[in-house]
């Protein structure tokens, strides 16, 4: 059973004679709990046709580089194959996620996409919508409840969209139904376009290789549920009291995952909920950052158009780090200095070393990361651009509404204000007397410097 508020029709074309259902997957990369291709087969067998899958693969996606193509890819490696058992083709087009939908569509009796968030994701599925001829059928798979039915406006902050979201969730939180092979399959559809999901990008192809694969995460769906399995049986029970502490290994590793559309909240959810001998507060605290403040920043970033710049900020935030830009700083670097991690922090450089070398940063110290290079850039605009062109270019899981809405956080964005202090104003500050107090934080410069040395 899809809950009916996932479906939503995108334009008020009817159903037409054609080959195949046409499923155009973008955002939801995988098989397991996967909304938009139940329905997609669903639709064909009533219709008495194939299901046909359909990805756009751009090397000029948005701030993409090699790091990112290499883990996409390696997720629909894993997707071709899954697909494959239930006789389902994947056809993997070079071209604009809008373009290769628009190839196959011209044959298809109805179109069916997930959905996306950010600007020209959003932009890509009102382009196909308006120029098929077939009907889209837009379905939601990548959050726990669709944005529109928690709030109709950008919500303040986690306080003011958390009751919203537990009164809706438990008929939400619903074991998904498998989705199984359609009446007809389409091995045998043939594509001359189509090419086979490859990591290793010939040397002409136009990718930014600046920034390389990293070792420590594989794409895919079969890695999720595995980094799923050993957090829930490893962490999960320690969660609450110790996920902020970056001395200690409790992260759940799987906002890359999320991020590709490789593993959805709800298997997530679910599999945490079930897990024995973990106490509530443990899985409380864990359902907290998977579903509130997940969807808060997708809230945000649907409802902000202008998510990826200074302006999103509040107003208190932008009037009071105004009020204090031309304080002293006692630091200042450049951005080629703080790629390097050449800094006075050691904190600090072991952080931007983990995400160079992982693709990934401790939760807590993502935090530190972002209030450092407003401390310590010549503007507060120029330290808002410098973040989020690291965080999207050595994250894995950059170009993510988290992503956004995380940087813009250390920025004020879902906070309130704090005691007035030099270059920060009421925005929070956070320091490194506060990591040593806090954590065993040689624990985390041992761990660091050990990747280093690999």
């Amino acid at each position: 059973m899809i809950n009916p508020s996932r479906i939503r029709k995108l334009n008020g074309r009817e159903v037409q004679d054609g080959r195949y259902v046409l499923y155009w997957m973008q955002a939801s990369a995988r098989v397991v709990d996967n909304p938009a291709l139940l329905y997609a087969v669903r639709q064909a067998d009533e219709l008495g046709v194939p299901v046909l899958v359909v990805f756009g693969l751009t090397t000029r996606y948005p701030e993409a580089n090699l790091r990112h193509f290499t883990f996409l890819i390696e997720g629909l490696q894993d997707v071709e194959q899954e697909l494959e058992k239930l006789g389902i083709r994947l056809a993997v087009l070079t071209a604009e996620p809008d373009e290769a939908a628009l190839r196959l569509a011209g044959e298809a009796s109805l179109l069916v996409t997930d959905r996306g968030y950010l600007s020209h994701q959003r932009r890509w599925r009102a382009a196909v919508a308006e120029q098929v001829r077939c009907p889209v059928y837009q379905v939601e798979g990548d959050l726990l409840i669709p944005i529109e039915e928690v709030s109709g406006k950008s919500e303040w902050a986690a306080a003011t969209i958390r009751r919203k979201i537990h009164r809706l969730w438990e008929q939400f939180l619903v074991a998904p139904d498998s989705v199984g092979a359609p009446h007809k399959d389409s091995l045998g559809v043939r594509l001359e376009d189509a090419i086979n999901p490859d990591p290793a990008f010939p040397a002409g192809t136009e990718v930014d290789r600046s920034v390389q694969p990293v070792a420590s995460f594989k794409g895919g769906s079969t890695q999720a549920f595995r980094h799923l399995e050993l957090f829930c049986r490893d962490s999960l029970r320690h969660y609450h009291s110790l996920r902020n502490d970056p001395g200690q290994e409790h992260q759940s590793n799987l906002s890359p995952y999320l991020h590709f559309g490789q593993i959805s909240p709800l298997s997530i959810a679910l599999r945490v909920k079930a897990a024995k001998g973990v106490p509530a507060v443990a899985k409380e605290a864990f359902l907290e950052e998977l579903i509130v403040r997940r969807e808060l920043a997708f809230n945000f970033v649907y409802y902000e158009k202008q998510y990826d710049r200074y302006t999103c900020l509040p107003a208190w935030a932008k009037t009071t780090l105004d009020v204090h830009r031309r304080d002293r700083r006692p630091h200042r670097y450049t951005r080629d200095q703080l790629v390097s991690a050449d800094t006075h922090d050691p904190y600090w450089n072991a952080a931007m070393e983990e995400m160079r070398l992982t693709g990934k940063m401790h939760g807590y110290m993502r935090m530190y990361w972002g209030k450092k290079i407003l401390e310590w850039s010549e503007t507060p605009e120029q330290a808002f651009d410098t973040a989020l062109y690291l965080n999207n270019r050595y994250f894995l899981d950059g170009r993510d509404a988290n992503s956004y809405a995380g940087v813009a956080w250390c920025f004020g964005l879902h906070d309130r204000p704090w005691p007035e202090r030099p270059v920060f104003g009421k925005v929070r500050y956070m320091a490194d007397s506060g990591l040593r107090r806090k954590f065993d934080m040689d624990s985390y410069l041992r761990r660091i410097n050990a990747l280093m040395a690999d």
